[in-house]
């Protein structure tokens, strides 16, 4: 294999590795006797990505059977500690009680993969003409709180300067649910650790926050940026004033776009013995050039094949 870098990084809390198109990946070469199950189990943000991943590794391997169940980034650790599951996609890190839940029936830490990059976006109705939102504003319409610099809550269009009609309309907002990985990053970056007003509606997947500002004109709502439909507007973010950046690939790449994280796969990788035939060519899967071009058909941003080593490294693969 041959191993490219682009050097190009961006910010996340810290300086990410180095993220690339698709095209500097390896390609992945199928090898004889897999068979079995995959199962997966944990976020909905990641449910459309693990199940193209899942589709495309049964073209190659037919006698694979794969399942995936998409129910928010907290199921995903119980499902690995009990052995219920393979894979454990997550839109947020683990935390530290679920490492030690896990860490406690198997022994050792379960391992995180980074397999994409995504972005938190804002969408209001199609018809909305507001021209963006920096985090006091977002603060004081989701939150009960006020930990962004927001000094009053926000319910009504025209507090947003927004005229003529839509002053006169109230504001229904949507988010994810508490068992989300999504629900989580918008509280502790956009929300600065606040806690989400009783009214915000909540979903039980990403699509359906999406689909729900679509249809009701005086709404807004967070979700992926890759579930924009035609229905909704997706607008640009500020961390203060009216700098509103794009979540364009080039802002997320650069560090300009402020709503970015890592999206994870976790596994059950035992430090001193390989992983069985099946989880080991499904993980070169999702590394590879075919993989990562499912990550951005799904709409997120695919990881270069200098990171894929990183992460590869990580379970055994050279």
């Amino acid at each position: 294999m041959r191993w490219k870098t682009l050097a190009v990084s961006w910010m996340l809390g810290a300086v990410l590795p180095h993220v690339a198109q698709a095209k500097l990946l390896p390609i992945y070469q199928k090898v004889p006797g897999i068979s079995g199950s995959l199962t997966s189990v944990g976020s909905d943000t990641l449910a459309g990505m693990t199940t193209l991943w899942v589709e495309e590794f049964q073209r190659l391997y037919p006698s694979v059977n794969g399942q995936v169940q998409a129910s928010g980034s907290s199921t995903a650790p119980p499902a690995l500690t009990e052995g219920t599951a393979q894979f454990g996609p997550m839109s947020r890190p683990m935390k530290h009680r679920e490492i030690e839940s896990f860490e406690r029936e198997h022994g050792y830490k379960p391992v995180a993969l980074r397999v994409a990059i995504d972005a938190i976006g804002v969408f209001v109705h199609r018809d909305n003409p507001i021209q963006g939102l920096n985090f006091s504003q977002l603060d004081s319409l989701f939150s009960s709180t006020l930990r962004c610099g927001a000094t009053h809550s926000i319910t009504r269009w025209s507090q947003l300067g927004v005229e003529h009609q839509w002053a006169k309309r109230s504001i229904q907002m949507f988010g994810r649910n508490s068992v989300s990985g999504t629900y989580g990053y918008f509280k502790k970056h956009a929300l600065c650790g606040g806690d989400f007003k009783a009214n915000v509606n909540e979903q039980p997947g990403s699509a359906s926050v999406v689909q729900s500002v679509a249809s009701s004109i005086n709404s807004i709502g967070y979700s992926g940026v890759g579930y924009k439909v035609t229905g909704v507007k997706l607008l640009p973010i500020a961390q203060s004033g009216n700098d509103y950046v794009q979540a364009t690939r080039s802002n997320i790449l650069s560090g300009r776009y402020p709503l970015a994280r890592y999206l994870y796969v976790y596994v059950n990788k035992h430090p001193n013995q390989p992983l069985m035939p099946i989880q080991r060519e499904f993980i070169r899967f999702i590394f590879s050039q075919q993989g990562q071009k499912l990550v951005e058909k799904d709409g997120y941003v695919s990881v270069s094949g200098d990171f894929a080593r990183e992460e590869l490294a990580k379970v055994g693969i050279e």
